[in-house]
């Protein structure tokens, strides 16, 4: 296992703990955003992250259909075993 694998996994265990001291709730979920011209993710699939599948480069404002940024695979990553409900709790 790499450094890269052991420190997401780390990082994963922790992360919600850390985020309910600070911002009274926990966290259920993570994702991440890979440039897929520069990395493949491999590190993530590694670490038993799941590969949900990729952006289309229009950035989060980006008022055309035109692409205007490199396309991210996008992966995720349930920090606990009903993370569903929590996600579409109203």
């Amino acid at each position: 296992m790499g450094l890269s694998t052991t420190v997401n996994r780390r990082m994963a265990r922790n992360i919600s703990k850390d985020w309910e001291v600070i911002y009274n709730h926990p966290l259920c979920f993570l994702e991440t955003f890979v440039d897929t011209e520069r990395f493949s993710g491999t590190c993530y699939k590694a670490a038993n992250w799941k590969y949900l599948g990729d952006t289309t480069g229009r950035g989060k404002v980006e008022k055309s259909q035109k692409q205007t940024r490199s396309i991210k695979a996008v992966w995720g990553y349930p920090l606990t075993k009903d993370f569903c409900s929590y996600m579409t709790a109203a």
